[in-house]
């Protein structure tokens, strides 16, 4: 009887956001010694309306980087665009760029379920 609830989860939808493009690339930016991408953040969870932007090394230490917001509001079914900045000397090193729902919950005792989602650095 467990398999059929395995197998319940896994042929069960689940729904999380996007984020594009899946391999972004650092270009120089309009301010010396600073290169820039852009991501799109499309979100397809009613139940969250933030999301969380980080950079990341290969080891997964963070990197040191600026948005406009490192908590971005995207409503429900919208899409938000987000320019990123680091420093060259940091971009060398920058491996991932990646966005995680957060949620607010009324309930200590419900279930949560975040979303996180990483984009590769093409160097």
């Amino acid at each position: 009887m467990k398999w059929v609830w395995a197998l319940a989860l896994l042929v069960g939808t689940a729904s999380a956001h996007e984020m594009t493009p899946a391999y972004p690339k650092l270009v120089p930016s309009f301010i010396e010694g600073v290169q820039q991408t852009k991501l799109e953040v499309f979100n397809r969870r009613a139940d969250v309306e933030y999301y969380e932007i980080g950079v990341f090394d290969a080891n997964w230490a963070p990197v040191p980087f600026v948005t406009s917001y490192r908590l971005v509001h995207v409503e429900y079914l919208k899409r938000v665009q987000i320019d990123v900045y680091v420093n060259s000397r940091d971009a060398r090193r920058a491996a991932y760029v990646c966005s995680k729902s957060k949620l607010r919950t009324e309930s200590p005792r419900g279930t949560v379920i975040t979303s996180k989602i990483c984009s590769k650095f093409l160097k």
